[in-house]
This record gives C-alpha cells, structure tokens and sequence, in this order.
C-alpha cells in the first residue's frame, strides 16, 4: 500500500510567482524612491525642506534598522515549520 502523497507542486509555483510579484513591486517602489531623492539633490530649484523631506523618506523607508525577531515574525518562524 502506497502512502497518500500530496502534489504540492501547483501550490508552491503560485506561492512563489505570488512572492516574486511582490518583491518586484516593492524594488519598482524603492527604485522610485532612490529617483526621487536623487532629483531632490541635484537640483538646486528644489528647495531645502523638500530635499529633507526626501533624505528622511530614504532613511526610515529603505534604510532603516529592522530587528531580527521581526523579520522571522514576518516570514511566518514561530507559526509554521520550516524545512529547508
């Protein structure tokens, strides 16, 4: 007798191409961002306070300092198994 085996197959290519959106539109946003904060600096019309505004947006957005313990909260460690 063969044990019940579940194809999961379909499942994780939808996982995956769901994760893999996700990470595209989350780097189109950053690269935005970087663009964005770019213009600011070289452009002298620009005023001061909006170059500001647009260094702070980099900073707390793309660089900022993220806990280990968050990031394995986020990534789902402490409610599921992971098997690598």
């Amino acid at each position: 007798m063969t044990p019940y085996t579940r194809n999961n197959q379909n499942h994780l290519a939808e996982e995956f191409q769901r994760f893999e959106n996700y990470l595209l539109q989350e780097s189109r946003i950053a690269i935005l961002k970087v663009q964005s904060w770019q213009f600011a600096m070289k452009t002298p019309e620009v005023g001061q306070h909006y170059q500001q505004e647009a260094t702070d947006m980099v900073k707390k957005s793309l660089l900022s300092f993220v806990p280990n313990s968050f990031v394995l909260s986020e990534e789902g460690y402490y409610y599921k198994q992971i098997s690598n």
